[in-house]
Protein backbone atom coordinates (compact mmCIF):
# COMPACT_ATOMS: atom_id res chain seq x y z
CA UNK A 1 0.00 0.00 0.00
CA UNK A 2 1.50 3.35 -1.09
CA UNK A 3 2.42 5.78 1.68
CA UNK A 4 0.68 9.11 1.40
CA UNK A 5 2.68 12.29 1.94
CA UNK A 6 1.34 15.71 2.57
CA UNK A 7 2.14 18.84 0.60
CA UNK A 8 4.81 19.97 3.04
CA UNK A 9 6.65 16.67 2.82
CA UNK A 10 6.37 16.69 -0.95
CA UNK A 11 7.86 20.17 -1.18
CA UNK A 12 10.71 19.14 1.11
CA UNK A 13 11.37 16.05 -1.00
CA UNK A 14 11.47 18.15 -4.17
CA UNK A 15 13.77 20.65 -2.45
CA UNK A 16 16.12 17.86 -1.34
CA UNK A 17 16.24 16.42 -4.87
CA UNK A 18 17.00 19.86 -6.31
CA UNK A 19 19.82 20.33 -3.78
CA UNK A 20 21.23 16.91 -4.71
CA UNK A 21 21.08 17.79 -8.40
CA UNK A 22 22.78 21.13 -7.76
CA UNK A 23 25.54 19.41 -5.77
CA UNK A 24 25.98 16.81 -8.50
CA UNK A 25 26.21 19.56 -11.08
CA UNK A 26 28.93 21.29 -9.06
CA UNK A 27 30.85 18.01 -8.75
CA UNK A 28 30.57 17.44 -12.50
CA UNK A 29 31.75 21.00 -13.23
CA UNK A 30 34.68 20.58 -10.83
CA UNK A 31 35.69 17.28 -12.44
CA UNK A 32 35.35 18.83 -15.88
CA UNK A 33 37.64 21.73 -14.87
CA UNK A 34 40.18 19.30 -13.42
CA UNK A 35 40.14 17.27 -16.63
CA UNK A 36 40.68 20.43 -18.66
CA UNK A 37 43.65 21.37 -16.44
CA UNK A 38 45.16 17.89 -16.74
CA UNK A 39 44.70 17.95 -20.52
CA UNK A 40 46.34 21.38 -20.69
CA UNK A 41 49.32 20.13 -18.66
CA UNK A 42 49.64 17.05 -20.89
CA UNK A 43 49.64 19.24 -24.00
CA UNK A 44 52.26 21.53 -22.46
CA UNK A 45 54.37 18.51 -21.44
CA UNK A 46 54.23 17.06 -24.96
CA UNK A 47 55.16 20.44 -26.41
CA UNK A 48 58.12 20.79 -24.04
CA UNK A 49 59.29 17.25 -24.77
CA UNK A 50 59.08 17.92 -28.50
CA UNK A 51 61.11 21.10 -28.03
CA UNK A 52 63.59 19.21 -25.86
CA UNK A 53 64.08 16.47 -28.48
CA UNK A 54 64.52 19.09 -31.21
CA UNK A 55 67.07 20.94 -29.09
CA UNK A 56 69.06 17.77 -28.33
CA UNK A 57 68.95 16.75 -32.01
CA UNK A 58 70.53 20.07 -32.97
CA UNK A 59 73.16 19.69 -30.25
CA UNK A 60 74.21 16.34 -31.75
CA UNK A 61 73.56 16.70 -35.48
CA UNK A 62 75.32 20.05 -35.94
CA UNK A 63 78.68 18.93 -34.46
CA UNK A 64 78.59 15.72 -36.51
CA UNK A 65 77.99 17.74 -39.67
CA UNK A 66 80.87 20.07 -38.78
CA UNK A 67 83.27 17.20 -38.12
CA UNK A 68 82.37 15.50 -41.41
CA UNK A 69 82.76 18.75 -43.34
CA UNK A 70 86.09 19.61 -41.74
CA UNK A 71 87.43 16.10 -42.24
CA UNK A 72 86.53 16.27 -45.94
CA UNK A 73 88.22 19.68 -46.21
CA UNK A 74 91.41 18.34 -44.59
CA UNK A 75 91.59 15.50 -47.11
CA UNK A 76 91.36 18.07 -49.93
CA UNK A 77 94.19 20.32 -48.63
CA UNK A 78 97.33 20.46 -50.78
CA UNK A 79 100.68 19.84 -49.12
CA UNK A 80 101.81 23.44 -49.60
CA UNK A 81 98.72 24.61 -47.67
CA UNK A 82 99.12 22.11 -44.86
CA UNK A 83 99.12 24.86 -42.23
CA UNK A 84 95.37 25.21 -42.78
CA UNK A 85 95.00 21.76 -41.27
CA UNK A 86 96.00 23.03 -37.83
CA UNK A 87 93.03 25.38 -37.54
CA UNK A 88 90.70 22.70 -38.93
CA UNK A 89 91.93 20.15 -36.39
CA UNK A 90 91.31 22.71 -33.61
CA UNK A 91 87.73 23.09 -34.80
CA UNK A 92 87.28 19.32 -34.94
CA UNK A 93 88.55 19.07 -31.35
CA UNK A 94 86.00 21.66 -30.24
CA UNK A 95 83.09 19.89 -31.92
CA UNK A 96 84.09 16.44 -30.64
CA UNK A 97 84.65 17.87 -27.15
CA UNK A 98 81.13 19.31 -27.19
CA UNK A 99 79.70 16.05 -28.53
CA UNK A 100 81.35 14.02 -25.79
CA UNK A 101 80.04 16.48 -23.21
CA UNK A 102 76.47 16.35 -24.58
CA UNK A 103 76.48 12.54 -24.69
CA UNK A 104 77.55 12.36 -21.04
CA UNK A 105 74.63 14.60 -20.05
CA UNK A 106 72.14 12.68 -22.19
CA UNK A 107 73.22 9.29 -20.85
CA UNK A 108 73.22 10.58 -17.27
CA UNK A 109 69.73 12.09 -17.73
CA UNK A 110 68.45 8.78 -19.12
CA UNK A 111 69.91 6.81 -16.21
CA UNK A 112 68.55 9.25 -13.64
CA UNK A 113 65.11 9.11 -15.26
CA UNK A 114 65.17 5.31 -15.14
CA UNK A 115 66.34 5.28 -11.52
CA UNK A 116 69.50 3.40 -12.48
CA UNK A 117 72.00 5.80 -10.89
CA UNK A 118 73.23 5.91 -7.32
CA UNK A 119 76.33 7.48 -5.73
CA UNK A 120 79.60 5.56 -5.86
CA UNK A 121 81.66 7.35 -3.19
CA UNK A 122 85.43 7.22 -2.95
CA UNK A 123 88.08 9.42 -1.39
CA UNK A 124 88.80 12.12 -3.97
CA UNK A 125 91.40 14.84 -4.29
CA UNK A 126 88.88 17.53 -5.21
CA UNK A 127 91.58 20.11 -5.93
CA UNK A 128 93.02 17.90 -8.68
CA UNK A 129 89.56 17.04 -9.98
CA UNK A 130 88.56 20.70 -10.32
CA UNK A 131 91.90 21.53 -11.96
CA UNK A 132 91.39 18.71 -14.46
CA UNK A 133 87.99 20.16 -15.45
CA UNK A 134 89.49 23.64 -15.83
CA UNK A 135 92.31 22.20 -17.94
CA UNK A 136 89.81 20.51 -20.27
CA UNK A 137 88.25 23.91 -21.06
CA UNK A 138 91.51 25.73 -21.87
CA UNK A 139 90.92 25.66 -25.63
CA UNK A 140 87.37 26.99 -25.22
CA UNK A 141 88.68 29.78 -22.98
CA UNK A 142 91.47 30.62 -25.41
CA UNK A 143 88.98 31.17 -28.26
CA UNK A 144 87.13 33.83 -26.22
CA UNK A 145 90.25 35.07 -24.41
CA UNK A 146 88.68 34.16 -21.08
CA UNK A 147 90.86 33.79 -17.99
CA UNK A 148 90.08 31.36 -15.17
CA UNK A 149 90.67 32.22 -11.52
CA UNK A 150 90.63 29.24 -9.16
CA UNK A 151 90.87 29.06 -5.37
CA UNK A 152 90.47 26.13 -2.96
CA UNK A 153 90.24 26.40 0.83
CA UNK A 154 90.43 23.49 3.25
CA UNK A 155 91.46 19.84 3.02
CA UNK A 156 91.68 18.55 -0.57
CA UNK A 157 90.49 15.01 0.19
CA UNK A 158 86.72 14.65 0.11
CA UNK A 159 84.48 11.58 0.09
CA UNK A 160 82.10 11.78 -2.87
CA UNK A 161 81.28 10.36 -6.31
CA UNK A 162 84.05 11.72 -8.60
CA UNK A 163 82.35 11.01 -11.93
CA UNK A 164 79.15 12.79 -10.96
CA UNK A 165 80.98 15.70 -9.37
CA UNK A 166 83.13 16.07 -12.47
CA UNK A 167 80.04 16.26 -14.68
CA UNK A 168 78.42 18.82 -12.35
CA UNK A 169 81.49 21.08 -12.39
CA UNK A 170 81.88 20.64 -16.17
CA UNK A 171 78.29 21.79 -16.73
CA UNK A 172 78.86 24.89 -14.61
CA UNK A 173 82.15 25.65 -16.38
CA UNK A 174 80.61 25.12 -19.82
CA UNK A 175 77.77 27.57 -19.17
CA UNK A 176 80.06 30.13 -17.51
CA UNK A 177 82.35 30.18 -20.57
CA UNK A 178 79.56 30.20 -23.14
CA UNK A 179 77.70 33.05 -21.48
CA UNK A 180 80.76 35.14 -20.68
CA UNK A 181 81.71 38.13 -22.78
CA UNK A 182 84.96 37.95 -24.75
CA UNK A 183 88.06 38.66 -22.65
CA UNK A 184 86.03 37.99 -19.53
CA UNK A 185 86.82 36.19 -16.28
CA UNK A 186 85.40 32.99 -14.81
CA UNK A 187 85.98 32.38 -11.10
CA UNK A 188 85.91 28.94 -9.48
CA UNK A 189 85.98 29.00 -5.69
CA UNK A 190 85.83 25.79 -3.63
CA UNK A 191 85.79 25.31 0.12
CA UNK A 192 85.87 22.12 2.19
CA UNK A 193 84.79 22.72 5.77
CA UNK A 194 82.99 20.64 8.43
CA UNK A 195 82.53 17.71 6.00
CA UNK A 196 80.78 20.00 3.52
CA UNK A 197 82.12 20.96 0.10
CA UNK A 198 80.90 24.08 -1.66
CA UNK A 199 81.88 25.05 -5.20
CA UNK A 200 80.91 28.38 -6.74
CA UNK A 201 81.37 29.15 -10.44
CA UNK A 202 80.91 32.82 -11.34
CA UNK A 203 80.95 34.61 -14.67
CA UNK A 204 80.46 38.27 -15.54
CA UNK A 205 78.58 37.79 -18.77
CA UNK A 206 75.02 37.79 -20.07
CA UNK A 207 73.26 36.80 -16.85
CA UNK A 208 69.67 35.65 -16.33
CA UNK A 209 66.32 37.37 -15.99
CA UNK A 210 64.13 36.69 -12.95
CA UNK A 211 61.76 34.64 -15.15
CA UNK A 212 64.57 32.41 -16.42
CA UNK A 213 65.95 31.90 -12.92
CA UNK A 214 62.64 30.24 -11.99
CA UNK A 215 62.76 27.66 -14.83
CA UNK A 216 66.48 27.20 -15.35
CA UNK A 217 66.60 23.69 -13.83
CA UNK A 218 63.72 22.37 -15.97
CA UNK A 219 65.14 19.89 -18.47
CA UNK A 220 62.35 20.56 -20.98
CA UNK A 221 62.94 24.30 -21.13
CA UNK A 222 65.80 26.10 -22.77
CA UNK A 223 66.65 29.57 -21.53
CA UNK A 224 66.49 32.41 -24.03
CA UNK A 225 68.63 35.21 -22.66
CA UNK A 226 67.14 37.72 -25.03
CA UNK A 227 70.69 38.90 -25.77
CA UNK A 228 72.30 36.08 -27.65
CA UNK A 229 69.92 33.24 -28.41
CA UNK A 230 72.58 31.45 -30.46
CA UNK A 231 74.47 30.49 -27.32
CA UNK A 232 74.11 26.86 -26.40
CA UNK A 233 73.80 26.00 -22.73
CA UNK A 234 71.53 26.45 -19.70
CA UNK A 235 69.56 23.46 -20.94
CA UNK A 236 69.89 19.77 -20.11
CA UNK A 237 73.12 20.24 -18.16
CA UNK A 238 71.60 22.22 -15.29
CA UNK A 239 68.68 19.81 -14.89
CA UNK A 240 71.22 16.95 -14.72
CA UNK A 241 73.20 18.95 -12.17
CA UNK A 242 70.11 19.49 -10.02
CA UNK A 243 69.26 15.77 -10.09
CA UNK A 244 72.84 14.75 -9.22
CA UNK A 245 73.15 17.28 -6.38
CA UNK A 246 69.80 16.13 -4.98
CA UNK A 247 71.05 12.54 -5.15
CA UNK A 248 74.14 13.58 -3.18
CA UNK A 249 71.86 15.24 -0.56
CA UNK A 250 73.19 18.67 -1.49
CA UNK A 251 71.84 22.02 -2.66
CA UNK A 252 72.28 24.14 -5.77
CA UNK A 253 71.58 27.87 -5.96
CA UNK A 254 71.95 30.65 -8.51
CA UNK A 255 72.45 34.39 -8.21
CA UNK A 256 72.20 36.32 -11.45
CA UNK A 257 71.36 39.66 -13.05
CA UNK A 258 70.98 40.45 -16.74
CA UNK A 259 74.18 41.92 -18.13
CA UNK A 260 76.12 41.33 -14.91
CA UNK A 261 76.69 37.58 -14.94
CA UNK A 262 75.74 34.56 -12.86
CA UNK A 263 77.05 32.63 -9.89
CA UNK A 264 76.05 28.98 -9.44
CA UNK A 265 76.89 27.39 -6.11
CA UNK A 266 76.65 23.73 -5.17
CA UNK A 267 77.04 22.44 -1.62
CA UNK A 268 77.29 18.70 -0.88
CA UNK A 269 78.06 16.71 2.27
CA UNK A 270 80.68 14.00 2.51
CA UNK A 271 79.40 10.52 1.76
CA UNK A 272 80.15 7.31 3.62
CA UNK A 273 82.97 5.47 1.85
CA UNK A 274 83.12 1.65 1.90
CA UNK A 275 86.11 0.07 3.61
CA UNK A 276 87.59 -1.06 0.29
CA UNK A 277 87.43 0.76 -3.00
CA UNK A 278 89.36 2.88 -5.40
CA UNK A 279 88.94 5.51 -8.06
CA UNK A 280 90.51 4.60 -11.42
CA UNK A 281 90.87 8.22 -12.58
CA UNK A 282 94.44 9.50 -12.30
CA UNK A 283 93.06 12.85 -11.17
CA UNK A 284 91.48 11.27 -8.13
CA UNK A 285 92.74 9.58 -4.98
CA UNK A 286 93.09 5.83 -4.64
CA UNK A 287 92.53 4.48 -1.17
CA UNK A 288 92.41 1.26 0.83
CA UNK A 289 91.56 0.63 4.48
CA UNK A 290 93.51 3.75 5.42
CA UNK A 291 91.36 6.48 3.91
CA UNK A 292 94.33 8.90 3.97
CA UNK A 293 96.67 6.59 2.07
CA UNK A 294 97.21 7.74 -1.53
CA UNK A 295 98.39 5.37 -4.23
CA UNK A 296 99.74 6.79 -7.48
Amino acid sequence: MATKINDKELLQLIKDRLNEDAHSQKVIEQLNNELKEINSKLEASESMKSHFISHIANELVNPFASVLGLSKAILAVDRENWKKVISMVALIHTEVFNLDFQFKNIFMAAKLEAGEESPTPVNVDMHKLIESVIESYKIECKKKKISIKHAFAGEYNFKTDPDKMKLVISNLMSNAIKFSFDEGVVEVVAQHEHKQLSIAVRDYGIGLSEKNRETIFDRFNRVDSGINSNNRGHGLGLSVNKAIVDMLSGTMTVESELGQGSCFTITVPELDVPEFGYSPNADETFFDMDENAEIF
